[in-house]
């Protein structure tokens, strides 16, 4: 009775609109960014270019895809994604499980906690800890983008909060069937834990993928930045020098078409798995966040 009372349905017009217009807020500048990278250099630079490119041109594309620096930031971008993705789960995982015990089967979980709180909202700053990753010698080190950001205390209290939600009756079947630990971490509370997971696993690719601050400050050499990073040094500074453009090529495309293909180039990614990974997203958001 209540969805079909006059007040829900005004409600429901009402929402729908609004989420549809924001839904065409946020695709409308990256149609226009697409269309700009698909626009000569004339409609480009003369702002002629909306939503429907103008003078139809690859050769933004071509510049890109045949740029070395270009092409080896995206590997070390995927690189950095893909392992930093796997440690960050596997850290996670790891930890989360003996925290979602109670202070009976793990009585220092208490100290533990405060730990991980602790560091979630307090740090030493940039400088001190550039000069730990300095000492470690991860400066210049494809390291340096994936070990200081494994553990992410955020992500491990969503883990945590899911593993508490998980009856005990089934770990507690396991270990009377004579499973440790870590058989009924791996055999119980994994294959259902996969709306978490997935949850967890697209905050940490969308980091790592757009993260560019890092890159920047402990890699001194171009060459080895990400993506991100590689973008940034481009598009927002506007060096061009990492593009190995001659001259002659430098009148022939526009600055403004070339950004416009990196970023549409390093955004698709993140655009085609994001909907694989929607329908776990909100479950794992929002499973174990309720208790009694």
């Amino acid at each position: 009775m209540y969805h079909k009372t006059m007040h829900y349905r005004i409600f429901n017009v009402f929402n729908t609109c609004l989420l549809v217009s924001l839904a065409i807020l946020c695709i409308i500048p990256l149609l226009h960014v697409l269309a700009i990278s698909f626009s000569s250099k004339a409609a480009a630079d003369a702002s002629l270019v909306g939503l429907w490119p103008v003078d139809f041109s690859l050769e933004a594309y071509k510049k890109t895809i045949n740029n070395p620096a270009f092409l080896h930031s995206i590997w070390v971008s995927i690189a950095r994604t893909v392992l930093g993705t796997a440690l960050t789960l596997t850290v996670t995982f790891l930890a989360a499980y003996p925290l979602s015990k109670d202070n009976r089967v793990f009585r220092s979980r208490s100290i533990y906690s405060w730990l991980f709180v602790f560091s979630m909202v307090f740090n030493g700053g940039l400088v001190p800890f550039y000069i730990v990753i300095q000492k470690l010698g991860l400066i210049n080190s494809f390291w340096v983008l994936v070990l200081p950001s494994t553990v992410n205390t955020f992500l491990v209290i969503l883990m945590l909060n899911f593993f508490r939600g998980i009856p005990k009756e089934l770990e507690e079947a396991a270990l009377i069937d004579g499973a440790g630990h870590f058989k009924t971490l791996f055999k119980i509370f994994l294959p259902i834990s996969l709306p978490s997971i997935a949850t967890i696993a697209l905050f940490s690719m969308v980091f790592h993928w757009n993260s560019w601050f890092d890159g920047l400050l402990y890699i001194n050499n171009a060459k080895d930045f990400p993506l991100a990073t590689f973008l940034q040094t481009v598009i927002i500074q506007r060096d061009m020098s990492s593009m190995s453009m001659s001259p002659k090529e430098m009148e022939m495309l526009s600055q403004t078409t070339v950004n416009a293909a990196q970023i549409f180039i390093g955004a698709a990614p993140i655009l085609l798995v994001y909907p694989f990974l929607q329908r776990f997203f909100v479950k794992g958001m929002t499973l174990g966040s309720v208790k009694e």
